[in-house]
């Protein structure tokens, strides 16, 4: 199919798409045929008679404008002209009676506290910075484990497992031989040597009172909780080192929950949290955030953040479920209710109330949003009113109407979400240099921009764009103006 067929269908396609939401507004009430800007006169040319015309347009395509009057290449139909007594910022005219019959409703943006409360998922888990690990002092044969499993929980300084050391016997016998012959520093070199044995100051005083050697080791938990790993069984031969068991805390206890990865700029270390755990329906249990986890689950789209909640008497276990409740530091901000943000995928509109019954589009930058309210970071100033109900129907007529759209700095852009055509440039000239992304040419001149020929460098658009030229070509080129300078957007070798 030919480019003018295709033009032809989309614009069909377009003219019946239009049409048909012209009836359903149609249907919707008479007064929508009324919003919008006042009557002009026409002429039969698609001329006005105002005093002074900004521009032609066709209505069914906004975001196109002509400088001189005419059939529309669009539609079979004329061009309307934009006259300057609709001044851009002056929005769509709409009657106090449409106002009513549509439920215009609006409020003034103003100066409030947000107070966004994240909800997650969570799950209690062992102390990971609360573990012990058992290891003996000696090698030896395990002659006793008091009956422990994995799970099991020990107080702080229960037995864990007895062992028999063999060599601590002979060396507690020839301490006390030598403690017989009164030899102090002899006595004291012995004692050294039973320290390496990896005997205990009390053991030694013990074999020193009870004058029995002792060569029965009893490991205790270094510190109370859960065995986590038990790695020993009567009989079982032990080396000195040899990791035993492990005992992990949970007093207090960690709470690891999932928060969605948008709401991760709302969190952070220190912040409280409260949970409610399904064990203990009526009760919030409170704590603070310790870490916010470096990795992201790929799955969920979600990242972990871990608490710290108190549990002076054990009765919260690890792998309860938890629904957490975080609440990020408030701030005062601009408001407006949420339904007043129009999200159009490019940008955030808002629909200001101007005087005399107009409203005007206008850019918004939002931050946090919680209970029914947004922030506004950008764009609106306290006490302007915004439309919250009926918004929809003023911004269709608005992009109808080739209304232009208050950017978030106060200027004006075309309220049609549509890419904006770049001015370009044509010109003619031969390279002198090509480095990386831009290159030197001497250009002929340029009337539309008043330059004359001169050597100036340009940046390329893209650097694929001379990859087939060389130094010496004579080119045709197209460029663009930018605040950076010119950049090329085409570029093409011509004979000389």
């Amino acid at each position: 199919m030919s480019d003018t067929s295709k033009n032809s269908e989309f614009s069909k396609r377009n003219y019946a798409i239009l049409a048909g939401v012209a009836l359903l507004s149609l249907g919707a009430g008479y007064g929508l045929s009324m919003i919008g800007g006042g009557d002009h006169t026409m002429s039969d040319n698609g001329g006005a008679e105002c005093d002074e015309v900004l521009y032609w347009h066709d209505p069914m395509v906004p975001g196109q404008r002509f400088d001189e009057p005419g059939p529309s290449p669009f539609m079979d139909m004329m061009l309307v002209p934009k006259c300057a007594g609709d001044a851009e910022g002056a929005g769509v005219q709409i009657s106090s009676d449409i106002v009513q019959n549509f439920g215009i409703r609006t409020t003034a943006a103003e100066f409030g506290v947000l107070e966004p409360e994240i909800t997650a998922t969570g799950v209690l888990a062992y102390n990971g910075r609360d573990v012990a690990m058992v290891q003996p002092r000696a090698g030896g044969f395990v002659q006793r484990t008091y009956d422990l499993a994995q799970d099991d929980v020990v107080a702080r300084g229960a037995p864990l497992v007895d062992i028999l050391v063999p060599d601590w016997g002979g060396a507690q016998r020839e301490y006390l031989a030598v403690l017989d012959t009164g030899d102090a520093p002899l006595a004291d070199a012995m004692r050294q040597r039973m320290r390496l044995l990896g005997m205990t100051d009390a053991m030694i005083a013990s074999v020193e009172r009870t004058r029995r050697a002792q060569n029965t080791i009893t490991v205790t938990a270094p510190v109370g909780g859960a065995v986590t790993m038990l790695g020993v069984r009567p009989g079982m031969t032990v080396m000195e080192g040899q990791t035993l068991a492990e005992i992990t805390g949970f007093s207090p206890i960690w709470l690891e929950a999932s928060v969605p990865e948008a709401q991760a700029a709302n969190v952070r270390q220190g912040q409280s949290i409260s949970a409610t755990l399904t064990a203990f329906p009526d009760e919030r249990f409170a704590g603070r955030i310790t870490a916010i986890l470096p990795n992201a689950d790929a799955a969920s789209r979600t990242i972990t953040v871990r608490a710290e909640l108190p549990n002076p008497r054990s009765r919260l276990k690890p792998g309860m479920f938890a629904q957490v409740s975080l609440s990020p530091d408030t701030r005062r901000a601009l408001l407006v209710p949420s339904e007043a943000v129009i999200r159009t995928g490019r940008r955030n509109l808002v629909m200001l109330k101007q005087d005399e019954g107009a409203f005007l589009p206008a850019e918004v930058e939002i931050g946090r949003e919680a209970n029914g309210r947004t922030e506004i970071l950008a764009g609106l100033a306290e006490g302007e009113q915004v439309v919250t109900s009926g918004q929809f129907l003023i911004d269709s007529e608005a992009s109808l109407a080739g209304i232009d759209v208050r950017s978030i700095d106060g200027s004006m852009n075309m309220a049609s979400d549509g890419p904006a055509k770049m001015k370009t440039y044509t010109a003619t000239g031969s390279i002198t240099k090509i480095a990386g992304a831009s290159i030197i040419l001497n250009h002929a001149p340029v009337p539309a921009l008043e330059w004359p020929s001169m050597v100036m460098p340009f940046a390329l658009a893209d650097a694929a764009l001379v990859e087939d030229l060389e130094p010496g070509d004579t080119v045709e080129f197209t460029f663009s103006q930018h605040d950076t300078g010119p950049r090329i957007e085409s570029i093409r070798k011509t004979d000389r």
